[in-house]
């Protein structure tokens, strides 16, 4: 195991001794199988508290978890593709409020599955257009394939849309596709998890000009320093991305998932917005410190700290929580007392969800097991990395945060 701090823990209100419970319980997932390895990272104030590596990024190769390890990050995407399309938003470049037909026409005449089956839908019109905001709160209509919970998820399967889009599609053709199957429900009265993300960086293209790649590394990653994050890896980067694993059914050990696995070694034609990205423990750290300290890192501003609380306030109907409104399938987040908002899922009430944290903490995660949050109250960022699919596979999460809080003493 190896730990590094860059500050006495006690100096920011953690009790060193209930931080090293994160490394003790965690190890046991890898020691009993559960995951090849992991690497966790907490810090108060701007302060690293807890960064720690845990097993091997490649259990078969022999290849330990190390400081610079890579990580699929897949949907930790999202808020990346969010704050870009805040970017152009500060710029007055679009209202939140302007129907996306305005720059992508293919969703000006949309449909909503109303009954049916897949081979047979009957649909009916929207009455309300997607608006940028529906995107950036999965509040548009769209959904995902690999879900499988409605007809409409069977309908984007038998378009060939599951995790991963067709091999030949990139991303303006998908959003055509996306454009012609119906929607799960009309926009702005549900909440449901799906490739409004995706849209939405294909949204940042058209406005700004650029590909979704070119303005990441124009306006996020080269002014943060993040120059360990990628759409995929080749050369020293191939060598230090993690192997993916999947839970055996039968033992619940982690086995080698080449088959998704293998595909982050690939030039994507899709750059995907909701998943594309990989990462390092120490890159998506300058991201969420950006976050935390309202927009600005090592005097580089990229929003407004105005814009990073009204994107972190829960923007869903009435201020419903995802229990209220959620439409069903798969979540990177539990339901009750929680909010979304620009990009985010937000913490309304941490009571209802049992969960340790704080009014106003904003997180998300990765399909491969990977999370992090953000809590403005305390002045906390933690981030777990590893790489087991699907994320549900074990309370990983909340346990994250219960570890932690309860090291929080001050």
């Amino acid at each position: 195991m190896s730990v590094a701090r860059s500050i006495d823990p006690d100096q920011i209100g953690f009790d060193p001794a209930r931080l090293a419970r994160i490394d003790e319980h965690f190890g046991r997932y890898v020691d009993d199988g559960r995951l090849a390895g992991w690497q966790v990272l907490v810090t108060r104030r701007g302060e690293i508290a807890h960064s720690s590596t845990y097993g091997l990024r490649d259990a078969e190769a022999g290849r330990p978890v190390e400081a610079d390890t890579l990580w699929r990050i897949y949907s930790m995407t999202k808020p990346v593709t969010s704050v870009a399309a805040m970017l152009l938003w500060e710029e007055g470049r679009f209202e939140l409020t302007d129907e996306i037909s305005r720059w992508l026409p293919e969703f000006a005449d949309l449909r909503v599955y109303s009954k049916g089956s897949a081979l047979k839908p009957f649909t009916v019109p929207a009455v309300e257009p997607i608006r940028v905001w529906h995107l950036l709160t999965h509040t548009a209509g769209l959904t995902y394939g690999f879900m499988q919970t409605s007809v409409v998820d069977g309908i984007y399967r038998a378009a060939g849309y599951d995790l991963y889009p067709p091999a030949d599609v990139d991303l303006a053709t998908a959003c055509q596709a996306f454009g012609e199957l119906p929607l799960l429900f009309q926009p702005g009265t549900a909440w449901g998890y799906s490739v409004a993300t995706d849209v939405l960086g294909r949204l940042v293209e058209v406005v700004s000009g650029q590909s979704l790649d070119a303005f990441f590394a124009d306006r996020i990653f080269r002014p943060l320093g993040m120059t360990d994050t990628h759409w995929w890896a080749e050369g020293d980067t191939a060598d230090r991305l993690a192997a993916l694993y999947a839970p055996d059914p039968r033992t619940g050990r982690a086995f080698r998932y080449d088959k998704l696995g293998a595909l982050a070694y690939e030039k994507p034609l899709l750059l995907s917005g909701g998943g594309g990205l990989i990462s390092s423990a120490a890159d998506y750290h300058r991201f969420t410190q950006m976050l935390l300290r309202g927009g600005e890192l090592d005097g580089a501003r990229l929003l407004g700290p105005r814009t990073v609380r009204f994107m972190t306030r829960n923007h869903l109907p009435g201020g419903q929580d995802l229990e209220t409104l959620s439409a069903g399938g798969f979540a990177e987040t539990t339901l009750d007392g929680i909010g979304f908002g620009l990009g985010f899922a937000v913490v309304d009430d941490p009571v209802p969800s049992r969960v340790p944290s704080s009014p106003g903490e904003y997180y998300w995660g990765g399909v491969a097991s990977t999370a992090f949050w953000v809590d403005p109250a305390e002045e906390v960022t933690a981030l777990f990395f590893t790489q087991l699919m699907p994320s549900s596979t074990y309370p990983i999460r909340p346990q994250l945060r219960q570890l932690v809080y309860s090291a929080l003493v001050d």
